[in-house]
């Protein structure tokens, strides 16, 4: 799939247009709430369970100039679990749900909301073929579109873990970094439950991103199984400049909810940017990607060239930093992804201490704190952190579904704050279950 072609066509909604075949087996949409590309994908002609993607061809592919970032190649979803395949001391159970899911989409529609931008990309052997794949993709616009439907969405959802057992459990893992077994782990609760009759995954991720909007939102439909993600959380990025490749991640540490005014609102910022304890929350993380990076990266490349700086979205306030380093030469994008999963953001400093303290008190995650990511057929990847996610299953009564949230426990933390801290971030997905706003 070497080739490449491109045809623009009018903007159209992305989410209007996917709507026509979200429920059809590897639809795929890849949304950024921020005004740059997003994606609709359908019709993989490769479907990898658990395969190494490095094996896969990644490189020497024409890219059009001035095209989308990503023209075509693989989406990949990678559970919590994969960290298991990477590293085999990795402490933690296994799911029930494959580790790796890897898709070869030959052509995509790209929507760029910021200025309105419209192209279809096929990928073929040569420019015949990429360009009759980019007419088939055009075709995908004359679909039925489905109306986005009104009023509850969940019949039933209820948090798994009681404030207090959760609040033990942070207790517990204070008391562990007291006694010198790590500095930080991330600990999460999962809120349960299932879909109205009639109600589709497709019908959350819509309301979701609506109400909602985030970076990394990603819909997923597989055999029995769908992902709604609305992460704001970049894991890695790779980009080439010039001669080499580069990767980039963007860690969330240090939480507030949203105030219920502007004032009250403002307050809670700046208390999250004065707070040392969620600096150093922070900075723990900062540190322990620099260190992954530097496995796959030249000496003296890794940088940090934003730390902690305040971003807010609709529910809560974060803290984010930059840290990027210039691979070496022969390192691969899926070295560099290899070498920072699972995300240190959602594990914690030491990464595998950290991780036998979550496997004590959770079980699997399965793609919660996993990634999905793109992979480009030059070796550009983008790949968010499944924080904001709901995971989907199939039965006879219908969809049911978990959603967890959680937060980075350090020496300091109080068990209550970080009960409440669970419930402001997960409360976007509630109000897109209960049809709040």
């Amino acid at each position: 799939m070497r080739a490449v072609a491109l045809r623009a066509f009018a903007w159209a909604d992305p989410l209007e247009v996917a709507s026509a075949f979200a429920d059809e087996t590897h639809a795929c949409v890849l949304l950024s709430g921020e005004g740059g590309w997003s994606y609709v994908l359908r019709h993989p002609r490769l479907t990898v369970r658990g395969e190494d993607p490095a094996d896969l061809d990644c490189s020497g592919a024409e890219l059009y100039a001035g095209g989308p970032p990503f023209q075509g190649g693989f989406v990949g979803l990678a559970a919590y679990e994969l960290s298991a395949e990477l590293e085999p001391t990795a402490p933690q159970a296994r799911g029930d749900g494959p580790d790796l899911i890897v898709l070869c989409y030959p052509a995509l529609l790209a929507f760029h909301a910021g200025e309105r931008r419209a192209v279809a990309v096929g990928r073929g052997s040569d420019a015949l073929m990429a360009k009759a794949r980019a007419d088939a993709a055009l075709t995908w616009l004359d679909g039925p579109r489905c109306f986005a439907r009104a009023g509850v969405l969940a019949d039933h959802v209820a948090c798994a873990v009681s404030d207090a057992d959760h609040a033990l459990a942070v207790a517990d893992t204070v008391c562990r970094i007291a006694a010198g077994d790590l500095f930080q782990a991330n600990l999460a609760r999962p809120w349960r439950g299932r879909l109205a009759a009639g109600v589709t995954p497709f019908d959350l991720f819509r309301r979701l991103t609506r109400q909602s909007p985030a970076a990394y939102a990603a819909y997923l439909r597989l055999p029995g199984r769908a992902l709604v993600s609305n992460s704001p959380e970049q894991f890695l990025s790779v980009r080439r400049e010039g001669d080499a490749l580069w990767a980039e991640s963007q860690p969330i540490k240090g939480t507030r909810a949203r105030g219920a005014d502007p004032v009250s609102d403002a307050a809670l910022a700046a208390e999250l940017q004065a707070s040392a304890k969620d600096q150093a929350e922070n900075l723990m993380i900062v540190d322990l990607i620099r260190n992954d990076l530097a496995r796959v990266c030249d000496p003296g490349t890794v940088s940090v060239p934003a730390r902690a700086v305040l971003r807010s979205y609709a529910n809560v306030h974060h803290l984010v930093s930059r840290v990027r380093g210039r691979l070496k030469t022969g390192a691969t994008t899926w070295d560099a992804f290899c070498a920072a999963f699972p995300p240190g953001s959602v594990t914690g400093a030491p990464k595998l201490a950290a991780m036998s303290v979550i496997a004590r008190h959770e079980p699997p995650r399965g793609p919660y704190c996993g990634s999905l990511f793109w992979l480009g057929l030059d070796g550009s990847m983008e790949a968010s952190v499944l924080i904001r996610t709901v995971s989907l299953s199939e039965n006879p009564a219908g969809w049911g579904f978990e959603a967890r949230a959680g937060g980075g426990i350090v020496a300091d933390s109080d068990p209550m704050s970080e009960v409440r801290e669970t419930t402001a971030k997960i409360g976007a997905i509630l109000n897109a279950l209960t049809g709040a706003r």
